[in-house]
């Protein structure tokens, strides 16, 4: 495989639901490949991400939505959250078929993020607890690193609208770029 193939493109109002199935399928197979057929980590039904997430995502203030490209054929997705007065970034959302893994396409993809806003102090990002693949990928691959654990333990994890989710297991980690 080539790596200078991968390319991302700004999603098209055509690729919407695609763009969310695929994301859906991509963390299914992570949640499947650690736990089985258990449920007991899904959002809904079957689903370890949720379609309302993704949507919140897509929506969020300062989002920037990107399909992952190798040559013509869509591999993944990328979903930021651009905070043009502060230069802390988000990643929410990155994504690669699972029938594209370990060929250095999420890699390729981050390196052209990280190009795109040279601008950012910080970039941050969450991943739940048992995404080991997605640990090592953030820690020994990109250079972030973990800075929190949320956790029942952890009194400050609460989402945008103050709802607390004392079930949600997820490392933060942030990346200083200045």
């Amino acid at each position: 495989m080539n790596l200078t193939n991968i390319t991302l493109r700004p999603l098209l109002p055509s690729d919407r639901e695609q763009f969310i199935l695929d994301n859906q399928e991509a963390f299914r197979y992570g949640a499947i490949e650690e736990f089985g057929l258990r449920d007991d980590h899904f959002e809904e039904d079957g689903e370890i991400i949720s379609r309302e997430t993704i949507e919140k995502s897509l929506t969020s203030d300062g989002a920037e939505v990107y399909r992952i490209f190798d040559d013509e054929k869509p591999v993944g997705g990328v979903i930021l959250k651009i905070d043009p007065k502060t230069h802390r970034n988000s990643l929410d959302i990155l994504f690669v078929s699972p029938l594209a893994h370990s060929k250095g396409i999420g890699f390729a993809a981050w390196q052209l993020v990280e190009a795109l806003h040279p601008e950012t102090e910080v970039w941050e990002t969450c991943t739940p607890y048992f995404e080991t693949r997605n640990i090592h990928f953030y820690i020994n691959k990109c250079g972030f690193s973990a800075v929190e654990f949320y956790n029942t333990h952890h009194v400050d994890h609460y989402e945008g609208n103050g709802e607390k989710h004392e079930d949600d297991m997820m490392f933060r980690f942030e990346k200083k770029m200045k």
